[in-house]
């Protein structure tokens, strides 16, 4: 029905209330637009990584799809901006006492919060009486609602005290022995530098990124520094490699698999390469343990790392 002149009413309260209705619809329609529009590029994007898996370069693959990635991210956040707006609309004309259609995004399903991560409770105080009559309150049960919060991380520096005694009698110095430090006259404790080197082999983190994420953080911990640390570590855990590639060697069958990396080098970006070794006998009524060993090529060494503990570094 289109609205005439004759038909609109005099009343300036009332042409507020249907202008703001006529926005919060448009706002709404805005937000299906976006939502069609998202499960569109969703579908482009799922076609487009299909594609270049089976017939582009890998090249080529990796920046079409970096590139999907971040506007697919860039969509998203638009239609979610899009759908707040729209519930805000729709909040405010629902307080004229205007009825507006809702707008509801479909979400995927939520998956629960993990069970081992530990709860803290946050009980809302409660009336003491009824509100109403005064009377006595009896609980009944209790809503509880989870949301997902991170703790900050933390550093410290622990003192490691070794106090000294002298005997009256010969006056003899007793003192404990000095405690175990994984690095010789290092000063970083053992979940740092499993840490540093997590986040570099697990994250692929690379050290100027972590030496600068540590600096905002407060902690200079310089690049050379971190180097060291990394080198004198995988020449301390070399044995360990050894023995886990011994032991997945002399499984009867062995499964390897080839990936390709871009290495950072001077200037550009080289490709190095990673051959991994899996033993897995128990598929096949195997009772020893499953094991993994990788190997790998770099195109070209740091020259934070000295020569002789990069060719020690594990494979």
């Amino acid at each position: 029905m289109a609205l005439t002149a004759d038909s609109l009413p005099n009343d300036v309260e009332t042409l507020k209330a249907m202008v703001i209705a006529a926005d919060a619809a448009r706002l709404n329609a805005e937000a299906e637009a976006h939502a069609r529009a998202l499960l569109i590029e969703q579908m482009k994007f799922t076609i487009a990584k299909l594609r270049h898996e089976k017939f582009g370069q890998s090249s080529e693959r990796g920046a079409r799809l970096e590139q999907l990635e971040l506007a697919l991210a860039d969509m998203e956040e638009n239609a979610s901006e899009a759908e707040a707006a729209a519930q805000m609309a729709a909040a405010a004309a629902a307080s004229k006492n205007i009825k507006v259609q809702g707008f509801e995004r479909r979400r995927p399903a939520r998956r629960p919060l993990p069970e081992h991560l530990p709860r803290e409770r946050i009980v809302y105080p409660s009336p003491s009486a009824c509100p109403c009559c005064g009377g006595a309150l009896h609980k009944l049960g209790e809503d509880v609602t989870e949301t997902l919060e991170v703790v900050p991380r933390q550093w410290k520096v622990i003192q490691h005290v070794r106090e000294k005694f002298s005997c009256r009698t010969c006056e003899a110095i007793t003192q404990p022995p000095a405690p175990f430090h994984p690095i010789a006259r290092g000063r970083a404790g053992p979940a740092l530098l499993a840490h540093i080197l997590f986040a570099k082999f697990g994250l692929h983190l690379p050290l100027n990124r972590q030496s600068v994420t540590y600096a905002r953080e407060g902690v200079a911990l310089d690049v050379s520094t971190l180097a060291d640390w990394v080198g004198t570590c995988a020449a301390t855990l070399m044995p360990l490699v050894l023995l886990i590639r011994a032991h997945v060697f002399a499984a009867e069958r062995i499964h390897a698999d080839e990936t390709t990396v871009k290495v950072q080098a001077k200037g550009q970006c080289r490709t190095g390469r990673l051959w991994t070794y899996v033993r897995d006998d128990r598929p096949f009524g195997g009772l020893d343990p499953p094991a993994a060993k990788r190997t790998s090529i770099r195109p070209t060494a740091p020259a934070s790392i000295p020569r002789s503990i990069w060719r020690a570094m594990p494979a």
